[in-house]
Parts: C-alpha cells; structure tokens; sequence
C-alpha cells in the first residue's frame, strides 16, 4: 500500500536519551499541551483494578454459561477495551517474542539503520505521523512492520530483523490473526451480525506490528510517550515487553493507568470496527506517558480486514430505526486518509460520520 510521500524521517529518541550529560531535553519533544491534562490523572487505580474489563477468552466458548459474553459485549460497548486472559497463545511464545524485542532496540546503531524508513513510507523505524519540521515529536522509537498477508511484507525489513524475533514473529503472527478473528466472531454471536458479515472481511486481513520503545527521560512531565489517538483498525492486540506502566485510557474525561496483567493483552477496539458496528462498540482514546528511571517496550499487533474490502456500517444493524451513522469508502481510501494526518484524539473517525 502507498502512503503520503511527505512525511519525514525523525531521529532516534532512545540514542538521544543515552547521554548521560543530557538534563534537559530539546524544545520539539516538549509537548505542555499533551500534559495540560494531568490533574485529571485518576492516581488511586489501584482501587479500579477490579473495575477495568478482564475476559477470559476461553470462558466465551461456555455452552451453558452465556456471562462471560455479556461481559466482552460491556467491555467493548462501555470501555472500548479490556485485558484478554486464558487466549491460548503459550508463555514460551510470548517469552520469545519478548526476547526477540529486546535483543531489536539492543541493536548497533549501524544495524537499526538497514530498518529504517524509507522515503514515502511508513515502514520501518521512525514515526509515522510526522509531516512539518515544526510538529512536536513524541519521547518514543517504534518500528512499524506489516506482517499479514504475505504479499505486504517489505523483503528489506523481516530479513533483518534479529533472528529470535523473526522466528517467532511467523508463528505470533498467525495465532493472533486467529485469535481476533475469533473474537469477532464471538461479537458477531452478541450483536446479531448474520451470514459471518464481519468476519469474512478479515479472510486475508492485514495484519502490522508497532514495535515500540519509551526511554527514560529527564523531564518526563513534559513530553508525552504517544499522542493520544485511537486506533485506525479493528483490533489491536498490546502486550507489555516489560512490567514498567505507561498506557493511559480515556474513560469519561479521566485517564486511568492501566496496570498491565502478566502475559495478557491489552485489547482496544479500533475505529473501523466502530464503524463496522455502527457505533455500538466504540474506539478508546488512549496515550502513553514516560518516566524518568525505566524504559518500556511493548508490542502492538493491528488486526484489520482484508485490503480490498469496503468499510462501513454492518447491513445486519442497519434498519428504518437504526440509519447508517457513518460513510461507507473503500479500506485503500480509509488509510491513505488515515496515514496522511497527525495523530489527533478521535478526529479521523469523526470526519467518518454522516
């Protein structure tokens, strides 16, 4: 898939952030305005743990116990988001995929380098959304890798990926295609959706990975891991390489801190699918923030139908009583639109909206 060609290549944050010397940090990080909301910050979460939606993936599948159900279909239509426990992808996988992480943002300098974006691309090490020399940067490295299908893969990226990645990739890629299709196929149980109408759009889906690193800072008040947005997908799948906390989600005009289950993932759901259930299940504004004594990585898998599907509302959910809410366009449209634009709350899909 071709993206702007306009977007420009920034330096690497993680490099930048190893000098020692370093007490303060270069004026286009600073982002106050990211942070003017901190006051509304809720610090005692430790109490809303119980509150924030777990589910476990393998008690959906319960004949004659219909609550776990109920509970994925609260989670995605009042949250937007909910950690996943008991998926059925194994420890020994998920330590690899972890390893292989590691040992990527471990790499020389020289060796990141063959990973780097190339020009007019999103691929690659870099950030995606960044288009003026005047944009303010967020305090983070990523490399961005589409995986699924095949034919999508960049022949000068995956090879050189460091090998213990590479390897597991293959296989952490095609079990978490088939764990969020089976997911959609538990909400399509829920919602009513007839005749598979959502779920056959991911045979051949898209699937790419947001490989990313938050280095220590300095000054961790004022800048801001990732800008808060939502998710262009359907689904994205986040685990946390490390135990260090850092995502924030928006739940009626609070940011909570999510504290990170061992293992699980952190399920958003994404703008497309937003559409695609024409707003019964809505998109979650997230962020990231940084602190000053320990880097994060963590992982995001984007699950998205296939690339030559159409986007739009559900026919199943569309009657006299319940009109389309959103524009039906081609998925080639929606991310060329999606990729030619900074990162700005919910802006994308309300520019959706009929």
């Amino acid at each position: 898939m071709e993206f702007n060609s306009s977007r420009l290549v920034v330096p690497s944050v993680q490099e930048l952030a190893k000098d020692p010397n370093m007490v303060s940090i270069p004026s286009r990080y600073i982002q106050h305005h990211q942070n003017s909301q901190s006051n509304n910050v809720i610090t005692n979460f430790v109490s809303l743990d119980d509150q924030i939606p777990v589910i476990n993936f393998q008690n959906l599948f319960l004949a004659d116990d219909q609550s776990e159900l109920s509970n994925l279909h609260s989670a995605c239509k009042d949250w937007g988001f909910f950690q996943l426990v008991n998926h059925g992808i194994s420890d020994s996988l998920i330590e690899k995929v972890k390893k292989g992480i590691e040992e990527l943002f471990n790499l020389p300098v020289e060796e990141k380098k063959k990973l780097c974006q190339l020009p007019g691309d999103i691929e690659g090490f870099g950030q995606s959304f960044v288009f003026t020399e005047e944009q303010k940067l967020d305090w983070n490295d990523y490399l961005l890798i589409f995986t699924l299908p095949l034919a999508l893969r960049k022949p000068h990226l995956f090879p050189n990926l460091p090998t213990t990645l590479k390897e597991s990739l293959e296989i952490y890629s095609l079990e978490l295609a088939k764990l969020a299709r089976d997911l959609i196929c538990q909400m399509e149980k829920i919602l009513g959706i007839k005749n598979n109408e959502i779920s056959n759009l991911f045979e051949d889906g898209m699937q790419f990975y947001s490989i990313n690193c938050y280095p220590r800072c300095p000054e961790p008040e004022k800048v801001i891991g990732l800008t808060h947005h939502s998710d262009g997908g359907c689904l994205t799948f986040l685990l946390h390489v490390n135990q260090v906390q850092g995502l924030q989600v928006k739940k009626d005009g609070m940011w909570l801190p999510i504290n990170p289950l061992p293992n699980a993932f952190v399920v958003n759901i994404g703008d497309i699918l937003e559409i695609l259930t024409n707003g019964i299940y809505r998109s979650i504004e997230h962020r990231a923030t940084v602190n000053s004594t320990h880097e994060r990585l963590s992982v995001a898998t984007f699950h998205n139908i296939s690339v030559d599907s159409m986007i739009g509302p559900a026919k199943s959910l569309i009657n006299e009583k319940n009109p389309a809410l959103y524009r039906t366009l081609p998925n080639k449209e929606y991310f060329k639109g999606l990729f030619s634009r900074e990162l700005d709350g919910k802006n994308y899909i309300d520019s959706m909206k009929l």
